[in-house]
C-alpha cells in the first residue's frame, strides 16, 4: 500500500448538515460522543497500511486542521502524514473548488510529486469500516483503470445515489447519477450477480456507488485533463470514463451509511446504542477507529438511571434519567433531567464551579443542561447552555423550522441546538 495516495473529499458548505456545519467543516462534525467524521476514513486508511493522506476542504477548516494536527502525528522516521488542503488561488485557477473532481484537479500538481501507482478517492461523511487493501488488490487483479466500491440497495434509497449496471466480469457498463422516475426503473438489475440470494436481490434490486474510487495514476491525470470542464466525479467523470476505460465494481458487504443529512446523522449515532449488536461498532481491536487522545477524568454518575446509552469521558451526571442517547465528552446534566433519544455533543472545556455559581445567582444559564429539563429527539451541539425547566420536545411536531436567533433549528422533526447557543430557563420548544 506504499504505492497508494489517499485523497479524502471534505465536501462543500455542508448545507444538508446545517446547523452542525455552521462553525466547522463537515468532516469535523463530532460523532459517537468522542470522534469526528474525518476519523472514519483516516482510520480505515491507517488500518489498511495507507499513510499518505490528504484532506480537501474549503469551508470552516480551522477546527478540522486543529483536530488532524493534534491526532495524527506520525513518527519522524515515517513518511506518513495527514494534511488538510484548503481551496487556494493559483496562477492557473483563482476559483473555489467547483466540485469533487475540480478539487482534485486544482491540487493535482502536488499529488503528482508522490511516487504512487494509484489514487484512492474517499468521502469524509460516511460511517463504515473497510479494508482498502482488498479494494486496491481487486483493482490491480482486474487491471482496472478505475474501480468503484458498490453495494446493493433498495428502491427507497436508490435515487439518492449513483447507480450502475455491470456485466458478468464486474465491469461497469452503465452509470447514472441519482436517477428519478423512469430513469431509476431502468437502472434496476438482478443483483444475484453480486452473490445475493434471490430474496435479497428482490429487496435490493439496485447497485449503488459508495463514492469511493481507485484510479490508476495516469488515468486520473488523463481524465481530469481531457474533461477539463467536468467538475464532479459522480455526475460527470465516472459516467464518461465508463464508456472508454476498464471500470470495475468492487462489492462491499459491510455496514455503510451516508451520514450527510441531519436525519441520517442522528439515526446513525443513536443506532450505536442498539443491543446486543449495533450495526456499526467501535469495539474492534483489529481495526480501531482513532481520534485525538484526551486526558479526561472518568465520568461521574450521581444517582442516575441510564439505559441503552453511550456516555463519553469526563461527564458529570446528577440524579437524572437518560434513555437511548449518546452523550459526548464533558457533558454536564443537572438533577431532575430526563433525556431521551438524544445526541449531546458535550463541551470543549469545563466551566469552573465558581463561575457556574455566579451565573446561577445572576440568573444566567451555565454550561450544560439545567435542573428539571426534558430533552427528547434532539441534537445538542457543543458548549450549549440549556437552562432550568426547559422542554425540548417539539410539542407542535414541526418538521422544519429555522430559529437561528433563538439558538435552534428543527430538521426532519429533530430539534438541533446550535453550538454555543443559550436556551433560557423555562423555554418550551
Amino acid at each position: 500500500m506504499k504505492k497508494v495516495l489517499a485523497i479524502i473529499l471534505g465536501g462543500g458548505a455542508g448545507t444538508r448538515l446545517y446547523p452542525l456545519t455552521k462553525l466547522r467543516a463537515k468532516p469535523a462534525v463530532p460523532l459517537a460522543g468522542k470522534y469526528r467524521l474525518i476519523d472514519i476514513p483516516v482510520s480505515n486508511c491507517i488500518n489498511s497500511g495507507i499513510y499518505k493522506i490528504y484532506v480537501l476542504t474549503q469551508f470552516n477548516s480551522a477546527s478540522l486542521n486543529r483536530h488532524l494536527s493534534r491526532t495524527y502525528a506520525f513518527s519522524g522516521f515515517h513518511e506518513g502524514f495527514v494534511e488538510v488542503l484548503a481551496a487556494q488561488q493559483t496562477p492557473e485557477n483563482s476559483n473555489w473548488f467547483q466540485g469533487t473532481a475540480d478539487a482534485v484537479r486544482q491540487y493535482m500538481r502536488l499529488f503528482q510529486e508522490w511516487d504512487v501507482d494509484e489514487y484512492l478517492i474517499l468521502s469524509g461523511d460516511h460511517l463504515y469500516r473497510m479494508d482498502y487493501t482488498e479494494f486496491v488488490e481487486r483493482h490491480r487483479e482486474t487491471n482496472a483503470d478505475i474501480t468503484l466500491s458498490v453495494l446493493p440497495i433498495d428502491e427507497k434509497r436508490a435515487s439518492d445515489f449513483g447507480l450502475i449496471k455491470i456485466d458478468s466480469s464486474g465491469q461497469v457498463t452503465t452509470f447514472s447519477e441519482k436517477p428519478k422516475g423512469d430513469a431509476l426503473k431502468q437502472m434496476a438489475v438482478d443483483t444475484t450477480i453480486l452473490g445475493l440470494s434471490a430474496e435479497e436481490a428482490k429487496q435490493n434490486p439496485y447497485i449503488a456507488s459508495m463514492g469511493i474510487y481507485v484510479f490508476k495514476r495516469q488515468v486520473l491525470l488523463d481524465l481530469l485533463n481531457s474533461y477539463s470542464d467536468f467538475t464532479d466525479f459522480g455526475k460527470e467523470i465516472i459516467p464518461a470514463a465508463a464508456k472508454n476505460y476498464n471500470t470495475q465494481a468492487y462489492l462491499f458487504n459491510g455496514y455503510w451509511e451516508d451520514i450527510g443529512t441531519i436525519e441520517a446523522f442522528y439515526e446513525a449515532n443513536l443506532a450505536l446504542t442498539q443491543q446486543p449488536m449495533p450495526p456499526f461498532s467501535f469495539y474492534d481491536e483489529d481495526a480501531p477507529i482513532y481520534t485525538r487522545g484526551r486526558y479526561l477524568p472518568p465520568t461521574k454518575l450521581l444517582n442516575c438511571r441510564i439505559t441503552d446509552s453511550m456516555i463519553g469521558d469526563g461527564c458529570i451526571l446528577k440524579n437524572c434519567q437518560i434513555h437511548h442517547s449518546v452523550l459526548g465528552i464533558r457533558t454536564r446534566i443537572e438533577s431532575g433531567c430526563n433525556i431521551q433519544d438524544t445526541l449531546i455533543m458535550g463541551a470543549d472545556a469545563y466551566q469552573p464551579v465558581e463561575q457556574r455559581q455566579i451565573e446561577l445567582e445572576d440568573k444566567k444559564v451555565p454550561l450544560g443542561i439545567g435542573e428539571n429539563s426534558v430533552v427528547r429527539r434532539a441534537i445538542i451541539d457543543k458548549n450549549a447552555c440549556i437552562g432550568r425547566d426547559v422542554q425540548l420536545i417539539n410539542k407542535d411536531r414541526v418538521e422544519e423550522a429555522q430559529r437561528e436567533d433563538q439558538g435552534f433549528h428543527i430538521r426532519s422533526g429533530i430539534i438541533v441546538v446550535i453550538k454555543n447557543a443559550v436556551i433560557p430557563d423555562g423555554t418550551i420548544i
